[in-house]
């Protein structure tokens, strides 16, 4: 009659471990696929938004990776969810690179974007390069405007802003030889000749200066 006994609870505590891990494993698999839905979702997501939310899109894609993980490395035949677990993360991944390059190089626009303000003035509104908001009344404003700011910022310049100066530059002069056949007055042109003769030692000299600065760095 023990014997009976201890084989019926011998049983029943059986029964009740298989439940529990298939409990646990059901659970596991929620986790996973949790996971793996945000991750598909948040990959369609346009990299301006997620570059405008992203300290939240991270926090949310940590807690639920770490609630899967957490989760699938109590189940014992795993294999499967680790699999989920690892296509997802690799399709975040390409997906963060994505989204980390595209805010570089956004800010690498809008660091360009602020120097040519700041060359070429108000009158400057995108990227035309072919200045026709340039006229024979405001282009000794714009060369005085342009020669002044280089002056001023000579030293916090790096070699890919000069390179920028120069390909700003180089458009005002292509405009000026318009401009010229417009009526400019020869007293402005004077003074154009002049700022021009000021500007060309400045940038070979600076430019000059921060390529070596920068191999020198890199050197390091």
């Amino acid at each position: 009659m023990k014997t009976i006994k201890l084989t019926l609870i011998a049983m029943t505590a059986s029964l009740f471990l298989t439940s529990c891990n298939e409990s646990e494993k059901e659970v596991a698999q929620e986790n996973v696929d949790r996971y793996t839905t945000y991750v598909d979702s948040i990959s369609q997501v346009s990299a301006n938004e997620a570059i405008a939310n992203w300290e939240t899109i991270e926090k949310d894609y940590e807690e639920m990776k770490a609630d899967a993980d957490n989760k699938v490395i109590t189940i014992e035949e795993n294999a499967d969810m680790q699999i989920e677990m690892d296509e997802s993360t690799l399709k975040y991944e390409t997906f963060k690179a994505n989204v980390i390059a595209e805010n570089e190089r956004m800010e690498i626009a809008n660091s360009k974007m602020i120097v040519r303000k700041a060359l070429l003035g108000n009158g400057y509104n995108g990227d035309d390069m072919t200045f026709t908001w340039i006229n024979k009344d405001n282009i000794l404003g714009v060369y005085q405007n342009f020669v002044d700011t280089v002056e001023q910022n000579k030293d916090t310049y790096s070699r890919e802003d000069w390179d920028e100066i120069k390909l700003l530059y180089e458009a005002i002069d292509t405009r000026k030889n318009t401009v010229e056949n417009e009526g400019l007055k020869s007293d402005d042109n004077g003074k154009i000749a002049g700022l021009k003769l000021k500007f060309a030692p400045m940038y070979t000299f600076n430019r000059m200066g921060a390529k070596s600065e920068e191999n020198a760095a890199a050197k390091e």
